[in-house]
């Protein structure tokens, strides 16, 4: 039986549904509000800040945008391609341009 703890490393090729592409929800958030697990389940509540006026003042109002469930795989699938996100944008911030971009003239 397979280790639910450690993800498949070779799955073949995978092939996304055209039609799924643009009716997939964006989920946009500004952190986790919590998160646990039940009956094999990973759960994460996503949340984002909302800003709401109160007269001249602003209030910020913290809402729930996605309820997130996965199961143990999909979970250590989601945490790798987040950490290969974020290693791809370190790379980008470390890389400082070697000349200067010249002017386009007409």
């Amino acid at each position: 039986m397979a280790d639910p703890e450690t993800p498949a490393t070779n799955q073949g090729p995978v092939t996304i549904s055209n039609s799924s592409a643009e009716r997939a929800p964006i989920i946009y958030f500004d952190g986790a509000s919590c998160f646990g697990h039940h009956n094999g389940a990973i759960q994460i509540e996503l949340a984002a800040n909302l800003l709401m006026p109160v007269g001249a003042a602003v209030r910020v109002d913290v809402i729930q945008t996605a309820h997130l469930r996965c199961s143990v795989a999909a979970a250590l699938a989601l945490r790798e391609a987040l950490d290969k996100a974020l290693a791809m944008y370190r790379q980008g911030q470390q890389q400082q341009p070697t000349e200067a971009i010249p002017a386009v003239k007409n």
